[in-house]
């Protein structure tokens, strides 16, 4: 490498920890993440230098963490005045020389957990640009490295958007099912036995979560909404209004066009500890249209009562909807 490809790496290396110490910030913001994803975008030599200042940074927190910190030598010189990125930089090759093993325990160690509670939401941004929003009651794991992208979706639902790299396939577990990433926007619901998973842009292969050879699997297109139980796959394709209303809880509500009355009242249940009950079947095949904050139960209720006139009461801490 010639002094010129040196000087030009150190720099995009100087760069890289200048973003992950910016990153670090209380406030960082969504225009901050539309710069920082640019920048990512410019080359691979911009993603590959933040990869490797990332995971040095991870792996000297796990070594302060295991007892063994990396404390600088005393010195009586004074205190330079360097940025703290830059000396961030100049500390990363002493990170580097950690031997194999220890790789292998950073690649074990960087699984991580997600939980949200009834009515949370969660977004989680990760080094490469790719977001997962999470949704109520959702449970999410993930192994980050520079060698692989694995999420399992435990419980739950969940919104992915992903930063396509061939190089590093982004795959999702969930229940019977597995997603991989082609280039995407998805949203991945897992539910007691099923798996749906609703495709916005791009492409996605869902097979069975085993994997082999014989596996069934479905190559998905926006606009697809793909159910799978193990056994079979069944595609059918949406109009785009139906999978905005898929995601409309990502703003924080809950819309519902013509939506039979026992679906809806199974949606809002997922949000709130307070349970809507309906007592008549006949009730049950009513429909409802209209949007809602997932979190208004009360709005719902005046829905059913006066424009669907319904009878509502209240049991214990159930709402029972009936004629």
């Amino acid at each position: 490498m010639d002094a010129a490809s040196m000087q030009s790496a150190r720099d995009v290396r100087t760069q890289a920890a200048a973003w992950l110490e910016r990153r670090q910030r209380p406030g960082w913001s969504e225009a901050d993440q539309t710069e920082f994803d640019a920048w990512l975008a410019q080359s691979l030599a911009n993603r590959t230098a933040f990869w490797r200042v990332n995971d040095a940074w991870a792996r000297a927190d796990r070594l302060r963490a295991l007892g063994h910190p990396i404390q600088p030598e005393k010195t009586t010189e004074p205190r330079s005045p360097m940025p703290l990125f830059l000396k961030f930089a100049a500390g990363i090759a002493i990170v580097a020389v950690m031997s194999a093993g220890y790789l292998a325990y950073s690649a074990k160690a960087s699984e991580r957990s997600y939980s949200t509670d009834i009515g949370g939401r969660e977004l989680i941004t990760f080094v490469d640009g790719t977001r997962i929003e999470l949704n109520t009651d959702t449970v999410l794991r993930t192994r980050m490295t520079t060698r692989e992208r694995t999420v399992w979706l435990d419980k739950g639902e969940a919104y992915f958007r992903v930063k396509h790299d061939p190089a590093h396939p982004f795959i999702v577990y969930a229940g019977v099912g597995r997603v991989t990433d082609l280039g995407t926007a998805f949203l991945v619901r897992r539910s007691a036995g099923s798996l749906k998973v609703a495709l916005l842009e791009g492409r996605v292969r869902l097979g069975e979560a085993s994997g082999d050879g014989a596996s069934r699997s479905a190559l998905l297109r926006p606009g697809d909404e793909a159910t799978t139980t193990g056994r079979s796959i069944v595609v059918k394709h949406e109009a785009k209004d139906a999978l905005e209303n898929e995601t409309s809880w990502r703003h924080g509500m809950l819309a519902f066009k013509y939506t039979p009355l026992s679906a809806a009242v199974a949606e809002f249940n997922r949000y709130n500890r307070q349970k809507l009950v309906i007592a008549d079947p006949a009730v049950a095949r009513l429909t409802i249209y209209g949007t809602f904050p997932t979190d208004d139960v009360e709005a719902f209720v005046d829905v059913t009562k006066h424009v669907l006139r319904l009878h509502v009461k209240n049991s214990g801490d159930d709402i029972v909807i009936s004629r």
